[in-house]
């Protein structure tokens, strides 16, 4: 049996975050049956993943840019430390954008050069400052409805899923959230297949659809996990958020702070699932320059995560500082394009702004 408690309702983004920082076991896992029990709490997140404050296995803590106006660049794992993750290292005051660029016709564009992007923060053209095109680890927040109208989704979701974790990059961290009227972590960060499976396959199909509030609590969560700086959440539902604390708007500042996930939805075909919801999912997505899919049958979920799959390592990374370090702690307008020629029109998704950090100003 799953345990009761759940990401609290009232305090579900407190909550979830101490319990992320001091006792992983307590934060709803439930091994499925066979699976291996959750270990002891050692101050380690699950699957050997260092704590917030800790250092990953093989990874200096000391390492700094050469001088302050050079911004640190990705360090790969060297042949002779296998355990050490690629991670995109950053100063405070940087702001790092993921970014796809299609052309006209919806494909993906992967050869584009430095010289190929521009980027504007609330209308002030900034200098960018690190750029890269490389398929890099990524942490990844699988959140699914549970509710009962997804009973016969499940089996097809899950297998669609499941091929997007084998179709992405080796190295991923993922976990598995499934929300009903509450979120239950079933799944924390891990690599393993196996234990993800098992996590979706914890259904019991009922209850309401407390949407928002597994985005809060999932966007937390990856926020809390400071190993790899890109970060995902896959949102798949067939209904409308009709039982959350949160609102469309308190979920939507959590996924734009400063160097926030992108976030890609599926909207199932569902009763529940109206123009309203539709729209929330939409706005949720194309803010973080991520993409909402709206299929019209089940039978279409496979190819749409592996497209999702294929977007996330087909992206590139461009950091820059603001020239306005004491910005007002209210929402900053971005805005990044991308010409080259030989090509037409280019549209480039990424995030339309974001919050600074609290004390930036």
């Amino acid at each position: 049996m799953r345990s009761a408690a759940t990401w609290g309702v009232a305090s579900v983004i407190s909550t979830f975050l101490l319990a992320a920082m001091l006792a992983p076991a307590a934060l709803c896992q439930t091994p499925a049956a066979g699976a291996p029990a959750p270990p002891a709490n050692t101050g380690s997140a699950p699957g050997g993943q260092a704590t917030p404050g800790q250092t990953a296995p093989g990874q200096s803590d000391s390492a700094q840019p050469n001088s302050p106006d050079e911004l640190p660049t990705a360090q790969a794992p060297s042949s002779d430390d296998q355990g050490s993750m690629f991670v995109f290292k950053k100063q405070v005051e940087e702001v790092v954008l993921h970014a796809t660029v299609v052309d006209e016709q919806g494909h993906l564009i992967t050869g584009l050069d430095k010289s190929a992007f521009s980027v504007t923060q609330n209308g002030t053209p900034e200098p960018i400052t690190s750029f890269r095109r490389e398929d890099v680890p990524v942490e990844i927040g699988i959140v699914v409805d549970n509710s009962g109208s997804m009973r016969d989704k499940r089996q097809q979701v899950n297998d669609a899923v499941l091929n997007l974790i084998r179709a992405s990059n080796s190295q991923d961290q993922v976990f598995v959230v499934n929300f009903g009227q509450n979120p239950y972590l079933d799944q924390d960060f891990t690599s393993d297949v196996n234990l993800l499976q098992a996590a979706l396959h914890q259904v019991s199909a009922k209850g309401s659809t407390a949407l928002y509030d597994a985005i809060v609590a999932s966007a937390a969560h990856l926020e809390n996990n400071s190993l790899l700086s890109k970060k995902v959440l896959l949102v798949i539902t067939d209904g409308q958020d009709n039982m959350s604390q949160e609102t469309l708007q308190e979920a939507s500042r959590k996924l734009q702070q400063a160097n926030g996930p992108t976030l890609y939805a599926i909207g199932l075909l569902g009763s529940g699932l109206r123009g309203e919801g539709r729209e929330a999912l939409q706005h949720l997505a194309s803010s973080t320059g991520g993409v909402a899919y709206f299929p019209d049958s089940l039978d279409q979920v496979d190819n749409i995560t592996r497209t999702v799959a294929h977007d996330i390592r087909s992206q590139y990374i461009l950091a820059y500082k603001p020239r306005n370090q004491n910005v007002k702690p209210q929402y900053q307008t971005l805005q990044v394009q991308a010409h080259a020629p030989g090509y037409g029109k280019l549209t480039v998704r990424t995030r339309s702004g974001y919050y600074p950090p609290e004390g930036n100003h």
